[in-house]
């Protein structure tokens, strides 16, 4: 089953249940994912809909952070609680140690020796993480191998 009939079913779940929380949450994304499909004017496959869920994180990471500094505990944990509802729907987190790995062979296959071949070897990697790991983990670690 892709990642948007996931959503769907589990909006449908949420409602049955009486879940507000999660049923607000995943209509959010729904609603990321419809807007998608429309300004593309086609159907989005289930890597694009993996984005908008890491980018829907992104944003209520950004919104946590933000509501630590008006010191608003109540959006704070509005905002984690919508993570952990979308985390469900992310597929499993690449280890640390395998993302290492893959970097250090794109390295080695572009022979990327500075900070400034970095784009080589993202062009390589991203495609094989297929969203298991947040980009900025991604370019982090290319950037702290091309520096060594």
């Amino acid at each position: 089953m892709d990642t948007k009939t996931q959503l769907n079913e589990s909006v449908k779940d949420a409602m049955k249940s009486g879940d507000e929380l999660r049923k607000r949450t995943l209509r959010m994304v729904l609603a990321a994912v419809k807007q998608a499909e429309v300004d593309k004017q086609t159907t989005i496959d289930d890597m694009a809909v993996v984005a908008l869920i890491q980018k829907e994180i992104k944003n209520r990471r950004e919104a946590i952070e933000e509501a630590k500094k008006a010191e608003r505990p109540d959006l704070i944990g509005d905002n984690e609680a919508e993570i952990k509802v979308l985390e469900v729907f992310l597929p499993k987190a690449m280890p640390m140690e395998e993302l290492r790995a893959l970097v250090q062979a794109a390295i080695a296959e572009t022979g990327a020796a500075a900070p400034s071949d970095m784009g080589k070897v993202m062009k390589i990697v991203m495609p094989k993480v297929a969203g298991r790991a947040p980009n900025d983990m991604i370019s982090s670690t290319v950037k702290e191998l091309l520096v060594k």
